[in-house]
């Protein structure tokens, strides 16, 4: 613990961003990595807790008193190991993570909580500016060919893994980049693509090897972003590789099945933020989804639904209004209710601050236009009662909408993937496989294991990295018969 009083001395120091009226202009990053000093306050804030809550709000429990504690002696190369020895990739959740270990900081019973991803990204990116993270090829290879599906968070965390351990590793992506989700789900100023390369490469150094543009599987895909230039059936990867690791994306976008649907103008968000991504590397875009000068209306009210705010704002849309089913959150959740846990109140994200009219308990009941194109959008108010919800009567209202962008959730993976590999399915159409115990992350298929969204269904950056991280113990087990790799 690095200083005794340090809880009672500092308060919370909040992220810096660049102004609003800068960072609008482009799709750069704007949050401002800590400053040393800076970094050194907010660890002492950390009380080394008996028992440490925030490790158990990390799904990959980061040991986050002790990187605090090193932070707070500028130790920074301990830290660095400290944290990489939970989380492979801490510059990605360090940016796009919502912190369910703040939540669980005891500080956060009655004030700020410690700001625990603030000091993630500034120990992370310290290594990077001192040298410090090098590739770490395995010094014995097995001979053991493993086929990871996905290059996304959960695929790239399992490919290393099981590359350090001396395994032959081939990562398949569809799209003509690597990183999945947080190449083309995540928006560049939340995340520059850049942060994805240089990880990238140092795996390419460890032996991973990366085939881009491949779509895996049989039947096409429909509603989903889809760039491959050749594919693959399960049966060949089957007879190549002695292991086949499933971890797409959830990128099956829920749908509004309301009259005018049909109409141009409606598009999923999983086909108007990819688009912008590729723009941003310098490929050109047919027909690009663009919101200049447009009335954007966006259906949905969560991390999705942010990042088409805040891309339609960079585009200069005349206006943007988010839609949000349920009814408004608290602003200030009821701590001594609902810590250690994640609590539900009003989340004001940086999009939203960079202007955006909100609105909650709205229905979409239709839309309507003209010439074949979407005009506006009509809407209701809703009662919730008893988790029930009901139409307010007569309450039906109606607002501009030139495009319109569903930002619902996500209701499944690729199905056709874990069709073509015949895989079985839960309630909810991801694949079937357990986490714990004999045989865990291994699908009904023989060699063929699950991870991430595709076993877990859509969820965060942080819980595809555990997901990865153990399903590469499992598959190192299962070929090896036991394994080092921590879970």
């Amino acid at each position: 613990m690095g200083k005794v009083t340090g809880f009672i001395e500092f308060e919370r120091q909040k992220e810096s961003y660049l102004p609003v009226e800068s960072r609008v202009k482009n799709n750069k990053e704007f949050v401002l990595v800590l400053e040393n000093d800076k970094a050194k306050t907010q660890a002492a804030r950390c009380m080394n807790c008996g028992t440490p809550f925030c490790m158990s709000g990390c799904p990959v429990n980061n040991i986050i008193p002790d990187w605090n504690d090193l932070v707070y002696t500028q130790n920074y190369r301990g830290a660095l190991e400290t944290l990489h020895s939970t989380n492979n990739f801490p510059e990605f959740t360090g940016r796009v993570c919502p912190a369910p270990c703040e939540a669980a900081c005891t500080l956060n019973v009655n004030r700020d909580p410690v700001g625990i991803k603030s000091i993630e990204l500034f120990i992370v990116e310290k290594g990077f500016e001192n040298g410090w993270i090098l590739p770490q090829p395995a010094t014995v290879k097995t001979g053991k060919k493993i086929a990871v599906i996905g290059s996304g968070p959960a695929g790239l965390a399992a490919a290393q893994q099981l590359a350090r351990v001396g395994h032959d590793v081939t990562v398949f992506e569809k799209n003509d980049r690597v990183g999945g989700l947080l190449r083309y789900g995540i928006p560049g100023f939340k995340l520059d693509k850049s942060i994805v390369d240089r990880r990238i490469q140092q795996m390419k150094a460890e032996g991973v090897s990366f085939r881009t543009g491949v779509y895996v599987g049989a039947a096409p895909l429909s509603d989903i972003t889809n760039w491959a230039q050749e594919s693959v059936t399960p049966a060949e990867l089957m007879e190549a590789f002695d292991a086949v690791l499933l971890t797409g994306g959830s990128e099956q976008g829920r749908d509004l099945p309301v009259p005018g649907r049909e109409l141009k103008g409606i598009h999923f968000a999983m086909e108007f933020l990819p688009q912008q991504n590729k723009v941003d590397a310098g490929d050109k875009v047919k027909d690009q989804i663009k919101a200049t000068g447009k009335h954007v209306v966006v259906i949905g009210g969560g991390d999705t639904g942010s990042d088409c705010v805040g891309t339609s704002r960079r585009h200069g849309a005349a206006s943007i209004t988010q839609f949000e089913l349920l009814p408004q959150p608290p602003e200030q959740e009821n701590k001594p209710l609902v810590w250690p846990y994640w609590p539900i109140k009003l989340r004001t994200s940086s999009s939203h601050e960079e202007g955006c009219e909100r609105d909650w308990s709205v229905a979409t009941k239709r839309f309507e236009g003209k010439s074949g194109k979407v005009e506006k959008l009509i809407g209701a108010r809703l009662e919730w009662k008893d988790g029930k919800m009901s139409e307010v009567p007569n309450s039906e209202f109606e607002v501009k909408a030139d495009l319109v962008l569903l930002a619902m959730g996500f209701v499944s993976p690729a199905a056709p993937v874990l069709e073509a590999f015949g895989v079985d399915k839960d309630a909810r159409g991801n694949a079937k496989a357990t986490t714990d115990g004999a045989g865990c992350y291994k699908t009904n298929v023989d060699k063929v294991f699950a991870a991430g969204d595709m076993r877990r269904g859509q969820s965060l950056v942080v819980w595809a990295i555990r997901e990865g991280r153990q399903a590469a113990q499992a598959v190192d087990e299962f070929l090896m018969g036991a394994s080092d790799l921590p879970r």
